[in-house]
């Protein structure tokens, strides 16, 4: 295995081997805590423009099931683990970790302290880094392209390109719902939809368009559809005004919206609330949120390095729903006098803990009051 080298705009050189395909890249180098769902990771679109790091220190014993994937292709710039397994051992197994990131054109490293790199992003904060396979690399060259790069332009890059409908028993879902809920519409706004966002609806009955992050929201209104869901995705939310202006015409056209992650955040940056950069963010399948209506506590599945400022939020234009158990921030907001309602968290889950798909439930019941 060739020599590769994590560098990171603090000056920081890490050492490792090269996995993945052997290229050279530049991305901002964020941390993931789950324990498993690599390939869920991998094939996330939330992490385009990212190199994921995983902290738990064995990655690809079970191998990877194309059948998990959340999208068509594995997204991130870059994959940076402890140890990477290449004889991984599981019955549904049909790859390993090595061969997708070649096949899917990304680079990695492994072999180095994992452990060091986390602390170094929590203490100092997400921060740029180079994978590179040269041995001769210049610091003096390479720090100032690290400091000068930006995560840009990514939601265009991983939305889908037309409009696709979907009705229950496509893309692996069970179409087991009952007949009342069989004949509910809805529209995804696709700004980074994972599958099981999409498979959720389909299991609960629903047909679904899925529209590209383009979408003129006259098009969707005039489609007449029940519900909308407006998905997570890539990047700073404040980025996407196109997008902001079209969620804003959804929002007030009274039909129920639920929208998650990215969806969230430009929620509410369509009704006047601010985003901002979070130090290193919320990545993993462990992060508890509380319902402030019942008070219950919830294990949520999250992918965000934005959120939503608290102090921003106009108390006549809604409310907040959740926040994290942990730093207390904004984790769902309902809003006041519409049918809308949002949450920072995943609550489709894969890979993570099903705690919270309950919300797609209640996302029916705000569907079946809209009939």
């Amino acid at each position: 295995m060739m020599k590769a080298f994590l560098i990171l705009e603090d000056g920081t050189v890490l050492e490792g081997k090269s996995i993945g395909k052997a290229k050279e890249v530049i991305s901002e180098i964020v941390f993931n805590t789950s324990m498993t769902g690599y390939l869920e990771v991998l094939t996330d679109p939330s992490y385009a423009g990212q190199a994921v790091t995983m902290t738990y220190p064995l990655i690809g014993n079970y191998g990877v099931c194309y059948q998990d994937m959340e999208s068509e292709k594995g997204w991130p710039d870059g994959f940076i683990v402890r140890e990477l397994s290449r004889m991984p051992s599981n019955f549904r197994s049909e790859n390993t970790v090595q061969h997708f990131l070649e096949e899917n054109g990304i680079p990695g490293i492994c072999g180095i302290d994992t452990r060091a790199l986390t602390k170094i992003l929590r203490e100092k904060g997400t921060m740029n880094g180079m994978i590179t396979t040269n041995e001769n690399y210049d610091l003096n060259e390479i720090l100032p392209k690290l400091k000068e790069y930006r995560v840009t332009g990514v939601v265009q890059r991983v939305s889908c390109g037309e409009k696709k409908t979907y009705v229950p028993g496509d893309i692996g879902s069970d179409g087991s719902a009952s007949d009342d809920s069989r004949a509910c519409h809805v529209a995804v706004i696709d700004v980074g939809t994972k599958r099981n966002i999409i498979r959720c609806l389909l299991n609960r009955g629903c047909t679904v368009t899925v529209y590209p992050c383009s979408f003129d929201a006259a098009e969707v209104i005039a489609d007449k559809p029940d519900g909308i869901m407006i998905t997570n995705g890539p990047g700073d939310p404040a980025e996407c005004t196109d997008i902001i202006a079209q969620i804003k015409i959804l929002a007030d056209s009274d039909i129920p919206v639920f929208a998650i992650c990215l969806g969230h955040q430009l929620m509410a940056l369509a009704h006047g609330a601010k985003t901002y950069k979070m130090k290193y963010g919320h990545r993993g399948a462990n992060h508890p949120v509380k319902d402030l209506v019942t008070g219950k506590v919830y294990i949520s599945s999250q992918n965000h390095g934005y959120v939503v400022d608290a102090d921003s939020i106009d108390a006549s234009v809604a409310k907040p729903w959740f926040i994290n158990v942990n730093d207390k921030t904004v984790e769902g907001l309902e809003y006041i006098g519409k049918p809308v309602r949002t949450v920072q968290f995943h609550p489709e889950a894969n890979a993570g803990p099903k705690d919270s798909e309950l919300l797609f439930d209640e996302f029916m019941k705000m569907i079946g009051g809209n009939k």
